[in-house]
């Protein structure tokens, strides 16, 4: 993965964390249960996203450990 590709995948999970942190305002500030459920389901989303976003740094920071060891 080039360093570009890193910085892209960095930007990337900055924007899942920064997303993450408006929903999670949203919720705290919702009144309506249908709304709020709804905003779970996508705060759910963004988290399993950057979970994944978080595990392919992880990985190719792993290999580029191992090849450039």
């Amino acid at each position: 993965m080039t360093q570009k590709e890193l910085l892209y995948l960095d930007d990337a999970i900055c924007h899942e964390q920064n997303i993450i942190s408006i929903v999670e305002d949203i919720i705290d500030n919702l009144e309506d249960e249908d709304l709020v459920s709804f905003m779970e389901e996508e705060l759910e989303d963004h988290n399993t996203m950057l979970e994944k976003l978080i595990n392919l740094l992880k990985e190719k920071a792993n290999e580029w450990s191992i090849t450039n060891g």
